[in-house]
């Protein structure tokens, strides 16, 4: 908190909560502009800048939004009274002396191996990553025990966020949908809704897992169907 008020940021409620979680698994289902990049970015200083020999990795669907959230890093560190010292500064990494190292790394899963004993790991746009990055991520982890946030708008019924948010044991799940977000007004967002399909709302303001209207089926349709005691087609064992 300290921090925060150190680099004049005014930080809401839940930001604040956030940043003093001693939690190692967050997932954040934030409104469009609720300030989950900027709390993300906070993290990733901080971790620098106060944790010697550590590790974060910045991920993204793409390097472009990676190194979004990396400037995001950068222009924090620029509002500190005293600029930290850097062994490295580019435009996707830093490594601050006597701290830890950020690193913006591209949204691919072949591209991202070989990073290891990770201490803070932020998915940014999770509900957007793929299933097999999001995977191939998480061992980064294992040697330090590292902490693992995962930061998303909802975009439908789908993938690792989604399954996360619906049934993830053992995670801290923040919802700030946007009439909690004080710098969005009422009347902002009464116009959103009325131009808007009722699904696109719900989704980029109300935090909600709408599905589309295309969809043939509701998802709790599609999985009330479902049943364990029915071999399928193909695949799998039969009796003989």
């Amino acid at each position: 908190m300290a921090f925060a008020y150190a680099l004049g940021l005014d930080l809401d409620p839940w930001q604040a909560e956030l940043l003093q979680s001693d939690s190692k698994r967050d997932i954040l289902n934030c409104s469009r502009q609720a300030g989950k990049s900027t709390v993300a970015a906070l993290l990733a200083l901080h971790e620098a800048l106060y944790q010697p020999s550590s590790v974060t990795v910045l991920i993204s669907p793409s390097q472009r939004q990676s190194s979004e959230l990396f400037r995001k890093v950068v222009d924090l560190r620029n509002l500190l009274p005293t600029p930290p010292p850097l062994l490295e500064d580019n435009r996707l990494s830093m490594n601050v002396a006597g701290g830890g190292r950020v690193l913006s790394l591209p949204g691919s899963e072949a591209t991202i191996r070989g990073v290891s004993a990770v201490t803070l790991l932020i998915e940014d746009e999770a509900a957007r990553v793929d299933d097999a990055l999001y995977q191939a991520i998480r061992p980064m982890l294992a040697v330090k025990n590292g902490r693992l946030i995962l930061a998303s708008t909802p975009w439908g019924k789908r993938g690792h966020y989604w399954e996360v948010w619906d049934q993830g044991q053992g995670w801290e799940k923040t919802r700030v949908p946007a009439d909690q977000v004080p710098r969005i007004s009422t009347a902002f967002l009464a116009q959103e809704q009325r131009e808007l399909p009722a699904h696109v709302y719900r989704q980029e303001y109300m935090c909600d897992f709408a599905e589309s209207t295309e969809a043939v089926f509701a998802y709790e349709h599609v999985m009330a169907a479902l049943r364990d005691d029915v071999l399928p087609l193909f695949g799998g064992q039969h009796a003989t």
